[in-house]
């Protein structure tokens, strides 16, 4: 099940899709997708939860129906429209999960206004990035690091089964348990323009823009609400390089093992952590315990 409602932010409207249990009643759950994602991150996980939960799925401004809103970017910026769409859908102490950027804006969000958390689910993201740690130059580390999703921010395509296709080959998930279905709606969802220059509708600048506030202390650090943290052994193009190595995750969880908890989804990568079978499983069970907790 699939409504989308827009909610009135900074701006312009910020676009909400709500995915899983058709019950209106069941309990619902703000999920925040990644730097360069939609809304769409989080199909094969609502299709997981089923009836145990709904998904309020935010498209960040700059990116799916929010890309025409002003690129207010950075952390600071993306916890205020969360705040907006807190109050929008009626939830004053939400169980929030994020993916990749999704992670530390929740972070910010709990960290910043910890009564409107009941709970944290961060999916791969949240932490310091493997060598960020005080970089010389911020901006070409984050070019650097996101190299190949510039490039794809750089390419047009011919038609919408072009984009699909690039997708299905993608490193990252060709050979995966990714549902080809979920695929195609992803792909088609982030495209604009007209054939043959079809493109991504997300600008390389809002990301540079986004990946800059990353730097610093993570929020999660100074959490003081209660969160799992489901981390990928693999990186961004399958790569044997996670972006959220374990051992910062479970020195991060031993900190306050009252409060944190982790949890590793083998043979997952950055990317199939939420989009594969695998690890959309994995995520929903965490989303079910946290609304049950």
């Amino acid at each position: 099940m699939s409504d989308r409602f827009d909610v009135a932010v900074d701006g312009g409207q910020l676009a909400i899709s709500r995915f899983g249990a058709a019950d209106a009643g069941a309990p619902l759950v703000l999920a925040i997708h990644g730097i360069t994602s939609t809304s769409r991150t989080w199909l094969a996980t609502a299709r997981a939860l089923g009836e145990r939960a709904a998904l309020a799925a935010v498209d960040l401004r700059g990116r799916g129906r929010s890309a025409e809103l002003p690129p207010h970017v950075g952390l600071d910026a993306h916890v205020r429209d969360m705040l907006a769409v807190l109050d929008a859908v009626g939830l004053e102490h939400a169980v929030v999960v994020g993916h990749s950027l999704g992670a530390y804006i929740a972070a910010r969000l709990a960290t910043a206004h910890p009564e409107r958390v009941a709970r944290l689910v961060l999916v791969d993201g949240g932490l310091t990035i493997p060598e960020s740690a005080g970089p010389p130059d911020p901006e070409q580390f984050v070019e650097d690091f996101l190299g190949p999703t510039f490039d794809r921010l750089k390419m047009t395509f011919a038609n919408v089964a072009a984009y699909q296709a690039w997708w299905a080959a993608h490193p990252a998930v060709a050979g995966a348990d990714v549902d080809r279905a979920d695929l195609d709606a992803y792909a088609a969802y982030d495209l604009v323009g007209e054939p043959p220059k079809l493109r991504s509708g997300i600008t390389a600048q809002v990301v540079r823009d986004d990946g800059l506030d990353l730097f610093g202390e993570p929020d999660a650090e100074r959490l003081s609400v209660p969160a799992v943290f489901l981390c990928a052994p693999r990186g961004m193009v399958d790569d044997p390089h996670p972006m959220q190595p374990l051992a910062d995750v479970q020195a991060w969880a031993a900190a306050d093992p009252q409060q944190r908890e982790v949890i590793e989804v083998p043979d997952t990568n950055h990317y199939t952590i939420a989009w594969g079978a695998h690890g959309a499983t994995a995520v929903a069970g965490a989303i079910a315990a946290a609304v049950s907790a």
